[in-house]
């Protein structure tokens, strides 16, 4: 395996689509994730600028997300979520729903690190919405997955983090792909902490069922593992760590100590944390198992140590097996209160976990009533002819320009279309429809993400710009040409089809309707210099 793939496998959820300067993000990705957060900012400050001016939005989007992983990595928490919110704003101005999936995912798992866990519950239940309403099954789609899976497994929600996962293993089959090292990685992981969580509050047949899975699906994958890349290749050395925890789990002394001792100083000098906390897991419940209590000790205070900020779930599933051992050397009635009191305490967590799970499903049911309400707005501010905006629309961007000065240049095109009631009358009214719905599509096309095209009457649109008088004649100069350029032979024969547009910007002293009267009186004499102009 080549230096760049070894490190994008290592990765929280491997990005698959990248701008042309995608090196720049390889590089900040490689050294977050190799722990290098400092020198991984440096990296992304001196390299964001670059992707900007190139204007590969891509990169710049991976290395804005390639700084969040870094802050977090450091606990810079306050950074990372102002580096959220900036990658949400950027996906969302792209009009990029599965990037703003993911970036909302991401935001969820930074909450359960910081333990904000009623913020993280609110971000998964938005990131859960837009993932099950897109139509969209491309790598984006498993990488938004994917980090929407490790959120939720942050936060306890075994449920959730399985059925995401489940998804993603079930799109992979489905394109004849084999399931890759990352995803075994996190399918383990999963697998061994909640047959761990189960087995500590003593429901001893779901852990198992969870544990064998775990250990089954370990042993084939290590095995496949060693025969392609020998047993001391990286994802040999983790799928070993996550078998013996699922052994040591199911009561197997042995074969857990046998498979994390030799694997434990490779993961931990490769700084592989997960796994390493898995291994000394592994080995201290095996040893205490044995009646080795000291040297159990050291092992499960190791696993502990690896417990990074955040690691709520792996460093509770740790300290029941501190206490458990420690009540080993108790007498038989003080160890029975011990265990007793341990059982109550991990019924408790387990309790908190359960209402989390219900916070979610609420969150959740909230973002879909608000999603209906805001479709049920659009659609009151939508023309079903043309897909344009309606005079609904049109008036709530008038009153908008009046509550406050824009924080561009604001200019305003009046459009309409010329000699429209000969169309109608010459050609029928449902001829004269196919020209609005076919001028509609222009101005969709020529419009930019910031711009607003609405028809606000029977053959007139108006655009909201944010640009300044000149580009704002060049913008309906393109319109005008476009519309000039379409042939409507197939909708009215031998008629030709053209429009008028007048244009305004808006100017200190202005308001809404002093800038539509001047766009208006424009478009006046745009008509009376000849039609199929424009007029500022």
């Amino acid at each position: 395996m080549d230096e760049r793939t070894a490190a994008e496998d290592r990765l929280p959820v491997l990005p698959l689509s990248y701008g042309p300067l995608y090196a720049l993000e390889v590089r900040v990705h490689e050294l977050a994730n190799a722990g290098r957060a400092h020198e991984a900012l440096t990296a992304a400050d001196e390299s964001e600028p670059l992707a900007r001016a190139f204007g590969d939005d891509r990169t710049v989007g991976f290395l804005i997300q390639g700084r969040i992983y870094s802050y977090l990595y450091l606990g810079y928490y306050a950074e990372a979520f102002a580096a959220g919110q900036e990658l949400l704003e950027h996906h969302r101005a792209a009009g990029n729903i599965l990037g703003e999936a993911k970036t909302l995912a991401i935001l969820a798992e930074a909450c359960f690190q910081a333990d904000r866990i009623a913020e993280g519950v609110q971000y998964l239940a938005r990131s859960s919405l837009l993932l099950d309403d897109t139509t969209r099954r491309n790598d984006r789609y498993i990488s938004a997955l994917g980090s929407y899976s490790d959120a939720a497994a942050r936060a306890g929600l075994y449920e959730i983090a399985g059925s995401a996962l489940e998804r993603e293993r079930e799109y992979v089959a489905a394109r004849g792909e084999a399931v890759g090292g990352y995803m075994q990685e996190r399918y383990l992981d999963l697998l061994v902490c909640w047959g761990m969580r189960l087995r500590q509050l003593g429901h001893e047949t779901e852990a198992v069922g969870r544990l064998r899975r775990a250990a089954a699906l370990a042993a084939g994958w290590l095995e496949a593992e060693r025969r392609e890349a020998g047993a001391d290749s990286r994802r040999a050395l983790e799928l070993a760590a996550y078998r013996a925890l699922a052994l040591a789990g199911l009561g197997e002394t042995g074969e857990p100590v046998a498979l994390a001792a030799p694997v434990v100083v490779p993961l931990r000098d490769q700084d592989l944390r997960e796994p390493a906390w898995a291994a000394h897991l592994a080995s201290g419940i095996a040893l205490g198992a044995r009646g080795e209590p000291a040297a159990a000790r050291r092992e499960l205070l190791a696993a502990r140590q690896l417990c990074l900020d955040g690691w709520t779930e792996k460093r509770l599933i740790v300290q029941h097996e501190l206490s458990a051992l420690a009540a080993r050397n108790l007498g038989a009635e003080d160890r029975r209160d011990m265990l007793d009191t341990i059982l109550d305490q991990a019924r408790l967590l387990w309790r908190q976990r359960l209402q989390r799970l219900a916070m979610l499903r609420q969150a959740r049911r909230r973002e879909e009533l608000e999603a209906a309400h805001a479709r049920a707005e659009a659609a009151s501010l939508h023309d079903p002819l043309t897909g344009l905006g309606n005079r609904r629309r049109f008036d709530q961007l008038m009153a908008a320009l009046d509550t406050g000065a824009p924080s561009a240049p604001a200019s305003l095109l009046i459009i309409d279309v010329d000699m429209f009631k000969r169309i109608n009358d010459t050609h029928s009214h449902a001829a004269g429809d196919q020209v609005l719905r076919e001028i509609g599509g222009i101005l969709r096309g020529h419009c930019r993400a910031q711009d607003v095209p609405v028809r606000y009457a029977g053959d007139e649109f108006a655009v909201f710009l944010r640009a300044d008088l000149t580009a704002a004649v060049e913008i309906a100069e393109r319109i005008r040409a476009a519309v000039a350029a379409t042939g409507f032979d197939h909708v009215t024969p031998g008629t030709v089809i053209s429009i008028s547009t007048g244009a305004a910007q808006l100017e200190p002293h202005m308001s809404a309707a002093d800038l539509f009267h001047a766009a208006d009186a424009n478009l006046y004499q745009a008509k009376r210099g000849g039609r199929n102009r424009v007029a500022a």
